[in-house]
């Protein structure tokens, strides 16, 4: 595990429909069981790298290259990243009317193992002891896919669904939006629970606010302004943000 779980140089991304241009050379390099935080102003790219990162199609890169475990990233398809490791956490998870939670995972965890058959109970163990992580009732694993859930249970669902996958880098995109304190509280300890228990897991936080790195404490924070990381640092980049805001860094040359 010399080499680094996730590294990305001169990273440039467009809008597929309009050519609008959204990264504009972005690097960054993931160690093996690192947290990091991209912080930055509303359109300023964050959430678009997590979605290039996992193959969305509405974005297409036009110069630069992602490693991940070695692999070039950039040559897989959406089935293919995730069966790799990665794992995105939606920033606003969609409903899946008709699918249950049950069927939904087991599918997935299935398909993460395609020549080896899920066994049920071991199945059904698993999730029952990762509802009770993040304190989902069990009625929950009957319940259509987000469909009528809140925000707070949808980014449980989020990250239950992390907890059974067990990728090697959970993206997780503003996964604090929309939580309490109390379901921030319970969604922050899961993950740290989940980092503990796989310590070669790698975690990308991206966030506006300070209060989820309260919770989850980054090894490394990086200021992404308009499709650049324009700056990196430790954990007390993000208590400098919150008390100085992103001023400075909006005229940051790019």
């Amino acid at each position: 595990m010399n080499e680094p779980l996730l590294m990305i140089e001169n990273l440039h991304a467009v809008i597929a429909e309009d050519g609008s241009e959204i990264l504009r050379g972005v690097d960054l390099e993931i160690g093996w069981g690192e947290i990091h935080a991209i912080m930055g102003p509303n359109g300023s790219g964050k959430s678009t790298l997590s979605k290039v990162l996992s193959g969305h199609p509405a974005y297409e890169v036009t110069d630069g290259d992602v490693w991940f475990k070695g692999q070039n990233l950039l040559e897989l398809e959406v089935d293919e990243r995730a069966r790799a490791g990665i794992f995105l956490a939606f920033q606003y998870p969609v409903d899946i009317p008709g699918v249950s939670i049950a069927n939904f995972m087991r599918t997935a965890m299935q398909a993460n193992r395609p020549d080896e058959e899920l066994d049920i109970f071991d199945y059904q163990d698993a999730l029952v002891a990762r509802m009770a992580l993040l304190e989902m009732d069990g009625s929950f694993a009957e319940r259509s896919v987000n469909e009528g859930f809140s925000g707070g249970e949808k980014k449980r669902n989020e990250i239950l669904q992390l907890a059974l996958l067990r990728p090697s880098l959970a993206v997780l995109d503003e996964t604090d939006s929309g939580l309490d304190i109390d379901a921030l509280k319970i969604v922050s300890s899961a993950v740290n629970a989940l980092h503990r228990e796989r310590g070669d897991m790698s975690l990308l936080l991206i966030t506006h606010y300070q209060r989820l790195l309260d919770y989850i404490r980054p090894d490394y924070v990086h200021v992404m302004v308009s499709g650049r990381i324009v700056r990196s640092g430790g954990p007390e980049l993000a208590h400098e943000l919150e008390a100085e805001g992103y001023e400075e860094y909006r005229e940051t040359p790019v």
